[in-house]
């Protein structure tokens, strides 16, 4: 068979990876059944689920009815540094360095870093409607997070608190 769109067939084998890993993964936990449900049965379920969807886009990929079949662009390497960055800061913001002295520092602080550093994965961002959704971020994740779940986590500095 010929591959008819290059995207949609790497895609599908990335879901079809992921589903595996994450069925895999939740072997290691108590999985029970639909009656009396473990800890692995959520993951374990959704790494399954996860796994045909992505064997469904491969067969549309090898069955599509495009006359011109679709390649895969070069690697988007700015995105995906900054994204994957974003996320490192985010949790080191958060919960900070012990080892090497850094505090935490909360919340807000690591919700706004998290909001700037991915939106320079932008050729064109810019200050203020980053500023804006770091802002919509940041109370969301304070009202949902904090009030609503009453999740026990620094919000602020803890220089700031004390």
């Amino acid at each position: 068979m010929k591959i008819k769109s290059q995207p949609d067939f790497y895609s599908g084998l990335m879901f079809v990876g992921v589903g595996i890993a994450f069925a895999w993964g939740a072997t290691n936990y108590n999985i029970g059944d639909a009656a009396r449900m473990g800890p692995g049965y959520f993951p374990f379920m959704l790494g399954i689920l996860m796994a045909l969807v992505g064997l469904l886009v491969i067969w549309g990929a090898l069955q599509s009815t495009r006359t011109v079949s679709e390649k895969i662009g070069k690697w988007a390497w700015r995105p995906l540094f900054y994204v994957i960055s974003a996320n490192v800061v985010f949790g080191i913001l958060l919960a900070g360095l012990r080892g090497i002295g850094l505090p935490a520092f909360g919340l807000i602080v690591a919700i706004y870093a998290l909001t700037f550093v991915a939106s320079m994965a932008q050729a064109e961002w810019k200050f203020t409607t980053t500023f804006i959704l770091a802002t919509a971020l940041a109370i969301g994740s304070y009202l949902v997070f904090v009030l609503a779940l009453k999740l026990q986590f620094p919000v602020w500095p803890a220089f700031i608190t004390g």
